[in-house]
């Protein structure tokens, strides 16, 4: 006589278990559950699956179609039953995959070259994975690490083994010590943007996780950190490797990272200066890796050192990757701060090693983007110019559209900064029609704003310029703006509204030009642009000279005139020009009157010193014109 089939034998089980829930034998989730244990054999979960399945659907048609109550009712208590089955099942499942994504990591690590462990656990731990330990699987890892380390031969591996263990449950104790104090430092700091910025080292997360972190390595971090200091001296420091303490810090920075992106993505912030505080605390921790990298390879590149130089390395890749995967990935911000108050030391130094080695192209592309933007905004042209044509060519391969259309943008911004007008104007214009194919409408704002702007400001050049000749360009920017607006994009924002006010400055209609322009001020004050806030004052200057509004007009064309040339924007002069013809006209008293008239505004907006810098100036200007 033939056995029973697995199908055959797992209905015969799924009957008998709702007849005995039926008839009260089973009345716990938990019973149930060991049946299932005892009952299904590896491998056959899928076979299990469709026989549950089949039953459950047979029950649900005979619960809508039945018009016998009897029947109905009695079918409405088997699809009970078998729910709390099913139930169970989806708990056997969760415990199953876990149990074998456990085994296959502890055999992944084993059958690893003794030198290569300490990766192969990193990879496994790597929250790109397809499966994410948590911590009840960090937990059953270690475990199932130190049962296999009793029966190691050689020692050392074992002690190794022994360690990666203890540091695993060790991060995981580290966790639970911050995690009441994860995000408690945000609140502490008044007048800050959720406390990234110009935090001291009394009152940033380095300092308060110092303080409550039991792992000393740990706790040397983020004390160095608190200090702005380079992680690179902890690595240099003369101490023997203690692994326990290394796997453990891992765990704790996987976890901090984590939480603090989880906990930045649901807050209803707005974007300031381009500042996207996720991706900031992505690139925090992967500088702070790349410099421990950095600093085992200057101790000692040779066993240990070497091997730890390597894992912080693959940490930094890691973090990088999960960084350039997210759907909301900056590609039209950049990082500008950090958790130490300064500005990152060196981060694009730091991050040119691992970009080197990531084999995506397409996340290559992404961090290039966001790190050439971040260049770009530190004034630093040439390296972000190399950056974004470096993306650019990487996103074509990979024709990720997104990244393209907005490295095109990039490279329009920066030709507009450096004055290029018709090269940017090129690169924008391509921007454009690549932006409509793909309906990216976020990057069509920044072409058209672009675009406009650069038409503008070619304008200015010609001696007289008519409303028609530059209706176009207004149109584009207008259309730029309502598209900003609706995308909350602070400095697009500014740049279109600007942008307006100094074209109808340029074909003298001050009416129209004067609320744009203090639109764009107002604005660019949160976006952080000091270059585009000098601009819009000196032709707000402007603007109130052609409404004949002379005291204004004195006021925002010197505010223009100094923070130009505090820019090293030669444009100052044009503003100083305008100055000129202002004392003139008023004399010298009157002028000097609209200058302490408006003195607590300049002193607001440059200081004592910006303020007493004025008359010299205005007077350098003179001698050189």
């Amino acid at each position: 006589m033939n056995s029973p089939t697995d199908r055959d034998r797992y209905i015969t089980f799924i009957e008998d278990i709702v007849a005995s829930i039926l008839k009260g034998k089973i009345a716990s989730k938990e019973l149930i559950y060991r049946r299932l244990v005892d009952e299904v054999k590896p491998g056959t979960g899928e076979i299990f699956e469709r026989c549950l399945m089949e039953k459950i659907a047979s029950f649900e048609s005979v619960v809508q179609s039945e018009s016998d109550e009897l029947k109905q009712a009695k079918a409405t208590r088997q699809l009970r039953a078998v729910k709390m089955l099913q139930q169970a099942w989806e708990q056997w499942q969760k415990n199953h995959q876990a149990e074998n994504q456990c085994s296959v990591a502890v055999r992944q690590i084993l059958d690893a070259k003794a030198d290569e462990r300490l990766g192969v656990l990193l990879q496994i731990l790597d929250p790109n994975q397809s499966y994410v330990f948590k911590h009840p699987q960090i937990r059953q890892l270690a475990q199932s690490l130190q049962q296999e380390a009793e029966g190691l031969t050689d020692e050392s591996e074992a002690f190794e083994l022994r360690q990666y263990a203890s540091g695993l449950l060790f991060g995981i104790t580290s966790v639970n010590e911050l995690e009441p104090h994860l995000i408690s430092w945000v609140y502490e700091l008044p007048n800050s943007a959720l406390g990234f910025g110009e935090v001291s080292a009394t009152n940033g997360p380095w300092n308060r996780w110092a303080k409550q972190v039991s792992n000393p390595l740990a706790k040397e971090l983020f004390t160095k950190q608190a200090q702005n200091q380079s992680a690179a001296l902890v690595a240099q420091a003369d101490h023997t490797i203690d692994w326990k303490a290394w796997v453990g810090l891992m765990v704790l920075m996987r976890d901090l990272q984590t939480g603090l992106v989880t906990w930045f993505d649901k807050q209803a912030y707005s974007a300031k200066a381009g500042q996207n505080l996720s991706g900031v605390t992505f690139m925090v921790f992967a500088m702070v890796w790349c410099e421990l990298s950095r600093g085992f390879q200057t101790a000692s590149p040779q066993g240990e050192k070497e091997r730890l130089s390597q894992a912080c390395f693959q940490m930094s890749l890691q973090i990088l990757r999960a960084f350039a995967q997210r759907d909301n990935f900056p590609l039209y911000g950049g990082v500008f701060a950090s958790f130490s108050g300064e500005s990152f030391r060196e981060t694009i130094h730091y991050l040119d090693q691992p970009l080197k080695y990531v084999e995506n192209v397409q996340e290559k592309a992404r961090i290039l983007t966001v790190l050439g933007y971040s260049q770009q905004w530190m004034g630093n042209f040439k390296q972000a110019l190399s950056f974004h044509q470096e993306a650019l060519e990487l996103a074509r391969q990979t024709e990720d559209r997104g990244c393209e259309v907005a490295n095109l943008n990039h490279l329009s911004r920066l030709n507009l900064r450096q004055k290029d007008y018709s090269q940017a104007i090129t690169f924008a214009q391509r921007a454009l029609i690549l932006s409509r194919q793909i309906g990216d409408r976020f990057g069509e704002a920044h072409c058209l704003v672009s675009l406009g702007f650069c038409e503008v400001l070619i304008a200015r050049q010609e001696r007289a310029v008519t409303f028609e000749e530059l209706e176009s360009s207004i149109n584009y920017l207008e259309q730029g703006l309502k598209l900003s607006e609706k995308f909350q994009d602070l400095l697009n924002q500014a740049l279109s509204a600007i942008g307006l006010g100094i074209a109808y400055v340029t074909v003298e209609k001050p009416t129209q030009a004067v609320p744009f322009l203090e639109q764009g001020l107002s604005v660019v004050g949160q976006a952080g642009d000091r270059d585009l806030q000098a601009l819009g004052c000196a032709y707000l200057g402007e603007a109130y000279y052609q409404l004949k509004r002379e005291d204004l007009a004195v006021y925002y064309a010197s505010l223009g005139m100094y923070l130009l040339e505090q820019r090293g924007n030669i444009q100052w002069r044009q503003a100083a020009a305008l100055v000129t013809i202002l004392q003139g006209k008023l004399g010298a008293e009157n002028f000097q009157k609209f200058l302490s008239q408006y003195r607590s505004q300049f002193i607001a907006q440059i200081g004592i010193d910006g303020y007493d810098y004025l008359p010299s100036l205005i007077e350098r200007y003179r001698q050189e014109t």
